[in-house]
């Protein structure tokens, strides 16, 4: 009898194909964040490149009871990277696109998985730019506003 995380990822490999993965190197990298936590591995790292592709995944999960814990850079100091209870790690980084910009309304719509640095490139030619500095140009803005990051310009700006 198969586990439901194992019916999962069978499911998953129909829209991801490779991009959902057992490989061991990949689940030990997705096993932990910078935190000082024991790393715990995930059954699976998806790869998603698509809010579709989510959806259909979170979906999949919900059904079948497995949990799923999003991944964007890694760099979290929190601990909510681990996947305590197995299941599907959802990496984030491939969507990492700018989706509108509104100079007036000094705002943006983007993906979880752009960092704070690709952001500010893009801004960069509109006379924008994203003040939050959590202290490392790899953190993304899902993990950021996952956790309240900010940093010390948040005060200054």
């Amino acid at each position: 009898m198969s586990r439901p995380v194992d019916t999962v990822i069978a499911a998953a490999r129909d829209f991801l194909g490779e991009r959902i993965t057992t490989n061991a190197g990949l689940r030990d990298h997705h096993s932990h964040g910078q935190d000082t936590q024991p790393p715990v591995l995930p059954d699976a790292v998806a790869f998603i490149e698509t809010s579709e592709e989510a959806a259909r995944l979170l979906g999949l999960c919900n059904a079948h009871g497995v949990p799923v814990v999003p991944w964007g850079a890694g760099t979290s100091l929190e601990g909510h990277v681990t996947p305590v209870r197995g299941g599907i790690t959802l990496d984030l980084s491939r969507m990492d696109q700018v989706l509108s910009i509104s100079q007036a309304d000094m705002d943006c719509r983007v993906q979880a998985g752009i960092t704070r640095e690709q952001l500010n490139a893009y801004l960069r030619d509109q006379g924008l730019f994203f003040p939050v500095d959590p202290g490392t140009s790899s953190c993304t803005i899902g993990g950021m506003s996952a956790t309240r990051a900010s940093g010390t310009n948040a005060v200054r700006y």
